[in-house]
């Protein structure tokens, strides 16, 4: 649509300069005028303003001015025309499209709310686009918006400040929030906010000061996520124990062949009937190739490579390890 519109107002500024130059040469070459008032001949002709000639003009010259008028006419038209109705088109387009995303937002239950859609937000975003987990982006900066639109994005465009564009964004709904943006005093408004509106959100920070850490914590954030300190510790493990390093990468990496996922399946779906059995009895390993490294008890608590023995208990939650074949089988076999 954009495309046929700027084709549109081409041919339109095109036929403009078209019919400018054949007054200014026509006035000057067939009638003996001067350029500069072969152009304000022209010009005053076009424009139908209505002043007067500069000399009594001929028979041909009166017809040249009266078919210059005619087309001028027409063609200055049809360029306001073309225009007006890019410029309503682009305005409707955008409500349109805004109607759409809100619509589609509407429709979403726990999903998850990113705010800030920079190095951190698309990171997060591309994670959970692997994960096909459904979110939103609340983004400030409309440039932005405009450059990562696409059918696969939902944005709301406006200020994570304010309540109303939390709202927008189905927070009410949502499961999580992750606040991503760059300022700390920014993410700990939006987790205050965040935690009025909704007491069973989970809410991930972003932060950058110590010092802020404990403030999101009070403030109502789950985690508090500190990426300059990650990346320090990361690099001086590199340095320490590189081997491990590398292969706890690996974990993360996504889409290869030779990559390792981490998943995680809830009792519910390892245990369809509500009957708490033995981890040796759901003989996981056979069925899917996956190996069990943990166990998240009802009440939080973390066992690092459990004992086969050990019974599941409701709500708790196995975490497996296994090449993308075997999760991908595993997700098939528990319907992950």
């Amino acid at each position: 649509m954009r495309k046929l519109f700027q084709s549109k107002i081409t041919g339109a500024v095109a036929l403009l300069v078209l019919v400018f130059f054949i007054g200014i040469f026509g006035f000057k070459f067939f009638y003996d005028y001067l350029w500069i008032d072969a152009v304000y001949m022209t010009v005053i002709t076009i424009t139908t303003v209505g002043f007067g000639e500069l000399h009594p003009m001929s028979a041909s010259e009166k017809i040249f001015t009266s078919f210059l008028i005619l087309s001028s006419i027409f063609i200055v038209g049809y360029a306001i025309k073309v225009i007006s109705e890019y410029i309503l088109s682009k305005s409707n387009i955008g409500n349109i499209r805004h109607k759409k995303v809100q619509h589609k937002i509407d429709t979403l239950n726990d999903h998850v709310i990113i705010c800030g859609f920079g190095r951190n937000g698309k990171q997060a975003a591309q994670k959970l686009e692997a994960y096909k987990k459904d979110y939103v982006v609340v983004e400030m900066d409309e440039e932005i918006v405009e450059r990562n639109y696409d059918e696969d994005h939902l944005f709301v465009t406006g200020n994570a400040n304010e309540d109303e564009t939390l709202l927008k964004a189905g927070i009410e709904r949502a499961s999580t929030l992750i606040c991503a943006l760059p300022s700390d005093s920014d993410n700990l408004f939006i987790v205050l906010s965040a935690r009025q509106i909704n007491k069973n959100l989970k809410i991930i920070s972003r932060a950058t000061q110590e010092t802020t850490y404990k403030k999101l914590k009070l403030a109502g954030a789950d985690n508090v996520i500190m990426p300059d300190k990650i990346g320090g510790d990361h690099m001086a493990s590199l340095v320490v124990v590189p081997d491990l390093v590398e292969f706890l990468d690996n974990l993360s990496v996504l889409g290869e062949e030779d990559s390792i996922y981490v998943e995680q399946i809830p009792f519910e779906k390892v245990c369809p009937n509500g009957e708490e059995v033995a981890i040796e009895d759901l003989d996981l390993r056979r069925k899917t190739g996956c190996s069990i490294i943990g166990y998240k008890s009802a009440e939080g608590k973390y066992i690092v490579n459990p004992e086969p023995s050990l019974v599941l208990q409701k709500n708790s939650k196995l975490i497996v390890i296994g090449r993308p074949n075997q999760i991908e089988n595993l997700k098939e076999t528990y319907h992950v």
